[in-house]
């Protein structure tokens, strides 16, 4: 079922971002097809790397916190480390920014274009446990198109 709904969601963000090469573009459209298709998420987007920095772009949810120093937070630790972040339970998370209260689990894939970090894709759900392996596959396949995008 779930397999079935990635599939579904990644065709449909290779169509969004196909021929389009403006990235903030390409993230809002992304943040909103995540964020109006997956069940129990609170907040879908990106952060952007910039001067050093992780500076919030194109989300849909609520607001967010906009700036998040590199190796901070989960989107901070996934962007330090170009490794995704799958967590259960981010009040047991050292660090965690809490920008949305109402948030309990996370998942961050980060954005890498030749060897650059260009961000992260950040997902936030009020249920404990929320994202699993299939999740993390199937959002790496969506960052990928993004990424591809911007060749």
């Amino acid at each position: 079922m779930k397999e079935q709904l990635y599939n579904q969601l990644i065709s449909q963000a290779e169509s969004l971002v196909s021929g389009e090469r403006d990235l903030i573009a390409n993230m809002a459209n992304i943040s909103a097809l995540l964020f109006n298709n997956l069940e129990s998420v609170n907040w879908a987007g990106f952060y952007l790397f910039k001067e050093e920095q992780l500076v919030l772009g194109p989300f849909q949810g609520q607001p967010a916190c906009i700036r998040i120093p590199i190796g901070k937070g989960v989107c901070g630790t996934s962007a330090e480390t170009r490794t995704v972040q799958r967590i259960a339970d981010v009040h047991q998370f050292a660090g965690h920014i809490a920008c949305d209260a109402a948030s309990n689990s996370e998942i961050v894939i980060p954005l890498v274009l030749n060897d650059q970090l260009i961000g992260v894709l950040d997902i936030d759900s009020p249920e404990f446990d929320r994202f699993d392996e299939e999740d993390e596959k199937g959002l790496i396949k969506i960052a990928h198109a993004l990424v591809e995008s911007q060749r």
